[in-house]
């Protein structure tokens, strides 16, 4: 399980093969993840259950900071924090 901290965050930064890194709100990383699965062939086990491809992302922003789309191709995510904590 990973730390409630990271969850608190609100700033992920992607990583994409062939682009470069870019920083997305947890909004916008959740969508990114929605896509990503989407787009894959078949889900990882532990998703399969979930109903929705909402509920898919948001497991795997909670559990996870990668996914491989295809052998050698993988796509990571990383909470950052872009202002210091008050």
């Amino acid at each position: 399980m990973s730390d409630p901290l990271l969850r608190a965050l609100d700033h992920y930064v992607v990583l994409e093969p062939a682009g470069a890194e870019r920083i997305l709100t947890a909004a916008e990383t959740l969508a990114w993840l929605e896509t990503q699965l989407g787009e894959l062939g078949a889900l990882p086990a532990d998703l399969r259950g979930l109903p929705t491809a909402t509920q898919q992302a948001m497991r795997l922003l909670e559990t996870a900071c990668e996914l491989e789309l295809e052998p050698g191709r993988t796509i990571q995510w990383f909470a950052v924090r872009v202002e210091p904590p008050s």
